[in-house]
């Protein structure tokens, strides 16, 4: 495949996904059913990467809004734990910026081939460039059998609260990552 004919092109609501298969379900139904619904009503915005020369969905995301609230830790003092991890002084908030991974998947054609990667460096590298409303971490709920590639991409567990669970709520920090500007 040409790399240089891969395109990522946001869909809308009268978008419509028949051709994908990442082999989960969830995922196959999200995009070919309900992903225009959550553009019409604004929940989140999906986006395909795709070949330009077949028209072959390698893979998607869909993103949302988020936040990393007091909520979100067992205790107080483990918040604020986390908080003076990334703002030792200022303004102590009850809860942070962030951007949501709703959805990401590969279709098995592909897999292996290093595309969930690079779909999570083109988030990492436009919120990181280009924040236009402030917002410094990047969440995701994750798959069980999926912490290993989002670890791999620097994710890290935001508690130990769902250690056990069917999926895990991860953060990564768009202050981790330095640009050539800077």
């Amino acid at each position: 495949m040409d790399k240089n004919a891969i395109q990522l092109r946001r869909l809308g609501e009268n978008d419509i996904v028949n051709h994908f298969d990442c082999g989960d379900e969830d995922l196959n139904d999200f995009i070919s059913t309900d992903a225009s619904l959550y553009f019409k009503v604004r929940l989140a915005t999906s986006y395909v990467l795709e070949d330009s020369e077949n028209g072959n969905i390698i893979g998607y995301f869909s993103l949302a809004h988020d936040r990393i609230s007091l909520t979100d830790f067992p205790t107080n003092s483990a918040y604020n734990r986390f908080r003076k991890q990334f703002f030792a002084q200022g303004k102590m908030f009850k809860s942070y910026p962030a951007l949501k991974i709703c959805r990401l998947a590969t279709d098995k054609k592909y897999h292996g081939e290093g595309f969930g990667a690079m779909i999570i460096n083109m988030i990492i590298a436009s919120y990181r460039n280009d924040n236009k409303a402030g917002c410094r971490f990047i969440t995701v709920d994750a798959y069980k059998d999926a912490l290993p590639f989002y670890y791999k991409q620097g994710f890290a567990p935001l508690s130990k609260e769902d250690e056990d669970s069917d999926t895990r709520l991860l953060y990564f920090d768009l202050e981790s990552v330095r640009t050539n500007k800077e």
